[in-house]
Formats: C-alpha cells, structure tokens, sequence
C-alpha cells in the first residue's frame, strides 16, 4: 500500500512467489512475513551444505516432487531456517510448486491432496477491533447485516486496561447479535494471570474462541489457561512447523488449532499438521489476513481434511491491496464459500495492480 498503517494488518503489503517452469506453466505462491527478509531468504547464495538461498535448490528440480523438494530446502537451511523467515519462504515455493502440479494435471490443489470434504464452507468474518467500542459493535452490524454468522474482532485497542476490554467486547456481542459466533482475538497481549482473568470475564458473552492472548512459547501459561475456562483457546499462527505445533498441542493444551499455509511451509507440511491435530482430536482451522491467494489455498487446504469446521475470511475495510492485485475474489455469499474448481489455485494475477503496487528491492 502506498501508506502503511501501524496497526496489525498483514494485507497491507504481499510477497507474491512465482516459480517458472519449462514447460511454461507459473506457479503462484505467498508469503506472509517480512518481506525483504524473505526475497534474501528465497535469492541469496549457495554458503554451505546446510545455508543456502532456496532458489539455488529448487532451480532445475522436478516441481512434481514436492515431498523431496521440501525435504530438500529444509535440509538445506537446517542450521539457519528450522523456524521463522526460512520456513515462511518455503511456503509460498511450495504452494507454487502445488499450483504448478494442479495447472499441469487440470486439476484443483484439494484433488491432489485426496479432499473434498465440502462444497462450500462456512466463513467467519476476521477484522479488527474499532477503535472504539462503539465503531466496534457498529463494524459487527455491518457484517451480520452481509450474511456472515461468525465475526472475530482481534488486536487494536485490546489490552489497554480492564474497563476498555470489556467494553470491546461486550459492544462486539451487542453488535453481531445473539446468534452469531464471536471470536475474540487478544493478539499476544496478556500475560498469565490477565489471559485468565480476562477468559473468565469474556464468559459472560459467549465467545467461540478466545484467540492468541499470550506469547507463542509460554506453553505453560496456555495450559493453566486452557484448564481455567470452558472457552476454546485458540493458536498456531506464529508457528512455523509442524514441531512447534506439537508443542503448543501437548503441552499448551489449546483446543483450535491455526495454520497459516503461507507461513507454516506450505500445503506439504500443513497436511502432516493437520493430521497431527486430528490424531489428537482437535478442529484444525486456516489463519490468513492478506491476499486472495491466501485465501484460495485454505479453501483448498480446509476441504481436504477431515477436522476442519470453518475458515478465515478477512473483510478489514480499509486494505485494498486484496481486492486488486487478482482477478478471483473469492467472495463470501451469506457466510459461504464455494471450493474452487479451477486447476491449480484458482487464482490469477492482475498485471495492471501488480505493476502499480510493485516495490523494487534497493
């Protein structure tokens, strides 16, 4: 965006992968994270067996071998990209190379991965909290009055103090209704003992989830947590394999587990997360607040496990970069989205918006 706010919204910029291949078909990929971060993460040099730039991996390899190939750049960043920025850059490589196996075969990504667990699904509406309680329940109107039956409100002013946290959310329950899920996202914002008080005053508004209140490690906390309430914690998107996620099931103890496909590494390891979430019967559940192209890999994702209920589907007012930079817009009918038949993603670059939006690395 020409102008980027200081506020929690991954949408205002995109990190878009394209992955060329032989026999002219693109695929395209995203990454949620910092992006010039990533650009070195994807261009940098070969430095030694175990660092090198992904790009200087995947160059001339077989895009079909996704399994080998995302084995391969893990290997090969072991020592600088077991977490983080490394493994946020394998995403978007590896939801190319599965868009690139989807255009190739004519197929749809969730075909490939064995789905078709739905044919449409159900759509929450992610945005941020007003910066008011008032603008608040007034955002939660709005969205109910577009046929969403569930609305999550995260970050913003959320943790100022006692009095503002509840009003927030006591307007955002006022505001979508008494028969419209709430989710409340406290974005990393408490520690312990607050998360638990604050869990025990939400109660009394009926919140689905209670999102993220506290730092991605403090795995004892969201245990005492987790114990303390009748509410599902909710967390995952910091995560960045499927190691981590162990961690925040077995001793964390949350109840709805997030994965975000454009920071997790990719459908490869979103399905293995998945599977370890369903042998622990917990809901697996997407993570995404930036492009389109996010979103159709969830709906791709989602539709081709069996512990999925629900999806993301972010609806903040102010980005506009989402509803430009492709064609596909996935829109959400009265809280629904249909499963992409088109091969690959689905998705397809504007030119026109890529070329106005587009940064030059410096």
């Amino acid at each position: 965006m020409p102008q980027v706010r200081d506020q929690a919204d991954s949408g205002q910029d995109a990190l878009i992968v394209l992955v060329h291949t032989d026999a002219g078909i693109t695929g395209i990929g995203e990454v949620d994270s910092s992006p010039m971060a990533v650009h070195g993460a994807i261009h940098g040099p070969f430095s030694h067996a175990i660092t090198s730039g992904l790009r200087e991996i995947v160059v001339g390899q077989d895009p079909f071998e996704t399994e080998r190939l995302w084995h391969k750049m893990y290997q090969q960043n072991i020592y600088s990209g077991r977490r983080g920025i490394a493994i946020h850059a394998m995403s978007g490589i590896d939801m190319a190379l599965w868009d690139i196996k989807g255009k190739a075969l004519k197929l749809p990504v969730w075909r490939l991965l064995g789905g078709g667990f739905h044919s449409k699904i159900r759509a929450y509406a992610s945005n941020l909290f007003g910066d008011t309680p008032e603008e608040t329940g007034e955002r939660g109107r709005r969205l109910v009055g577009r046929g969403f039956t569930a609305v999550k409100f995260g970050w913003g002013p959320l943790g100022k103090d006692e009095a503002t946290d509840l009003a927030l959310v006591r307007e955002a329950r006022k505001g979508v209704g008494t028969r419209t899920d709430l989710m409340i996202d406290a974005g990393l914002c408490y520690d312990t003992k607050t998360a638990m008080q604050r869990a025990k005053q939400f109660e009394e508004f009926h919140p689905f989830w209670f999102e993220e209140p506290l730092q991605p490690d403090n795995y004892e906390g969201y245990r005492r947590l987790s114990e303390s309430t009748t509410t599902r914690i909710a967390a995952g998107e910091e995560e960045s394999n499927r190691a981590s996620y162990v961690e925040l099931m077995d001793k964390g103890k949350i109840d709805v587990v997030q994965v975000d496909l454009t920071r997790c590494g990719g459908f490869t390891e979103a399905m293995k997360i998945a599977s370890l979430a369903a042998d622990r019967g917990l809901p697996c559940v997407n993570h995404g607040f930036s492009t389109y192209i996010n979103i159709a890999s969830a709906v791709h994702f989602l539709n081709s496990i069996p512990n999925s209920f629900i999806m993301e589907y972010v609806v903040e007012e102010e980005t506009k970069l989402r509803d430009e930079i492709t064609f596909q817009d996935l829109a959400a009918v009265d809280g629904w989205v249909k499963i992409p038949q088109e091969p690959g993603l689905g998705v397809k670059l504007n030119p026109e918006a890529i070329d106005r939006y587009r940064q030059e690395w410096r």
